[in-house]
């Protein structure tokens, strides 16, 4: 079977745009995990105030599922470090078992980037870019405050 990978990272770009300005200082995100089969396993956006993470609430709502094989669209790099001290999002992928990652913008912050080598360290299969201009938007000005 062959997976549409640019229609659920539309997907992961549209829930994050749902929450795009009410997620506080922390950048709105997308993420969709999806089965071998093509079946959308779980999705979440980052929640009010900027916080859980979008992979967070995604591995969250697997009801049961498991995340091992599968594969995770995701709109902007899985944080490498979390300023509360929680499990960082790479590391939570990694724990999950997935087998592949698609990251439509890499990560500017500090703390945030990083993500990708971690989860390559670990065996798994990252791309970027995909649907990287049609993301970009979303996170201008959270790039802007950076410096």
């Amino acid at each position: 079977m062959s997976l549409d990978h640019e229609a659920y990272m539309r997907r992961a770009i549209g829930l994050a745009k749902v929450q795009h300005g009410r997620t506080g200082k922390n950048p709105s995100v997308g993420c969709v995990i999806v089965g071998l089969d093509g079946k959308v396993l779980s999705e979440g956006a980052t929640g009010d105030g900027g916080r859980p993470h979008a992979e967070q609430l995604a591995l969250g709502g697997l009801k049961g599922k498991s995340a091992a094989g599968a594969i995770v669209y995701v709109t902007l790099e899985p944080c490498r470090e979390r300023s509360t001290g929680e499990d960082a999002c790479s590391k939570r992928l990694i724990d999950a078992g997935v087998a592949k990652v698609f990251v439509s913008v890499m990560d500017l912050h500090p703390q945030g980037a990083g993500g990708k080598g971690a989860l390559e360290t670990a065996g798994i299969a990252v791309e970027t870019g995909l649907l990287g201009d049609e993301a970009a938007a979303l996170y201008r000005d959270f790039f802007a405050s950076l410096d």
